[in-house]
């Protein structure tokens, strides 16, 4: 048993026992051994579950056992998905496909010995789903909605004046709410001031919240540790610092106004959360989700727009503002400047101010922009 790797056959199957159905039991043994070969690669507990409850989907869909699947059922299933007005989006399947050949390569992997024990149960063993000839093919670098966009400037000027008439607008009504309208909107300003993304926002502390001795004048605002960055597949979460930038210094008055006046009534005692709750607990991402949404319908914005489009905001802004390529990629965590890139959305009026430079600069000083 000691040389069997994590989530072999021999590991998760009783020996000597007779199942009533021993289908099912074998699918359920399946499940459980990709699971602990997942965890020994220290994935995500989280991304593990959400794996197998595809794995489960698939075979309810198609009413039969990895062992009797063919590219036709793999097919049938994708085809289904994308059927109606919320089927998936194509990164999305490709994802799915992804998974399932995942799965389907574990069961095909020696190591594990599933093909030994379906041939010797049920005189079938598992094939192959997917391949080159039905699979989504990778072709673009970006396959996001295109819908989702940087904010322009107006539009955040808007977003924000929409989440600070709200306290006034719900104590005008008589209703409950106000403070916690009052902490979105921080939250909101917040995201957008040091780029964030929602699970980054939801998992920070007040301890996390710093001093920069180079921009005395932030006062206890001018740098936010990120402990809980994205992390890449099977590794830990990645740290960064972000570094309060000038343009932003109006995050400033909205952390202190948070900290000092409205916090305090939530009567949050010693929890380290920096956003909390009425109830005293941690603001989830979900909740943080809703915040924009709420505050942007109330702006009269594009819909289409989410809360991460205030990171895309946040990169294109920063580029705009003419800071270097790679400070902006430190700031917001990507290991690769391609990412950074695919999140730039420049507008014209900064690529007309480039293009009027570098005439300017062919062409001498005297260059007439009016021609």
């Amino acid at each position: 048993m000691g040389d069997l790797a994590p989530g072999a056959a021999g590991l998760v199957l009783v020996g000597n026992v007779v199942h009533l159905d021993q289908a099912a039991a074998v699918f359920e043994a399946m499940l459980e051994g990709w699971s602990r070969q997942q965890t020994a690669r220290f994935l995500r507990l989280d991304g593990i579950a959400a794996r197998v409850r595809l794995i489960r989907r698939l075979e309810r869909f198609s009413n039969q056992y990895p062992w009797q699947w063919t590219p036709a059922e793999g097919e049938a299933f994708i085809a289904y998905l994308r059927g109606g007005e919320s089927g998936i989006k194509l990164s999305t399947g490709r994802s799915y496909e992804t998974t399932i050949t995942l799965f389907v390569e574990y069961l095909l992997d020696p190591r594990y010995g599933w093909v030994q024990v379906c041939a010797e149960r049920f005189g079938q063993t598992p094939r192959e789903v997917f391949h080159e000839g039905n699979s989504v093919r990778h072709v673009a670098e970006y396959e996001g909605d295109p819908r989702r966009r940087p904010l322009t400037y107006d539009e955040v000027q808007a977003l924000f004046d929409a989440a600070d008439a709200r306290p006034a607008q719900i104590w005008g009504r008589g209703r409950k709410g106000a403070l916690g309208a009052m902490r979105d909107a921080a939250v909101v300003k917040s995201v957008y001031a040091f780029g964030l993304r929602r699970a980054e926002a939801s998992r920070l502390d007040l301890v996390d919240l710093r001093r920069n001795r180079k921009a005395p004048q932030f006062r206890g605002a001018g740098s936010l540790m990120v402990r809980y960055g994205k992390a890449s597949r099977g590794g830990p979460s990645k740290r960064r610092t972000v570094l309060l930038v000038p343009e932003m210094d109006w995050a400033v008055e909205t952390l202190e106004h948070w900290l000092t006046e409205v916090r305090p009534t939530f009567s949050p005692g010693p929890h380290p959360a920096l956003w909390l709750t009425e109830r005293v607990g941690r603001l989830s991402p979900r909740s943080i989700n809703q915040a924009f949404t709420v505050i942007r319908d109330a702006a009269g914005l594009d819909p289409a727009l989410d809360l991460h489009c205030l990171r895309h905001s946040y990169v294109t802004h920063l580029i705009e503002f003419g800071y270097p390529a790679r400070f902006v990629q430190e700031q917001v965590g990507h290991a690769h400047a391609s990412t950074t890139s695919i999140y730039t959305g420049v507008g014209n009026e900064f690529r007309n101010m480039l293009l009027e430079a570098s005439l300017k600069g062919r062409l001498g000083e005297d260059w007439d922009v009016t021609g």
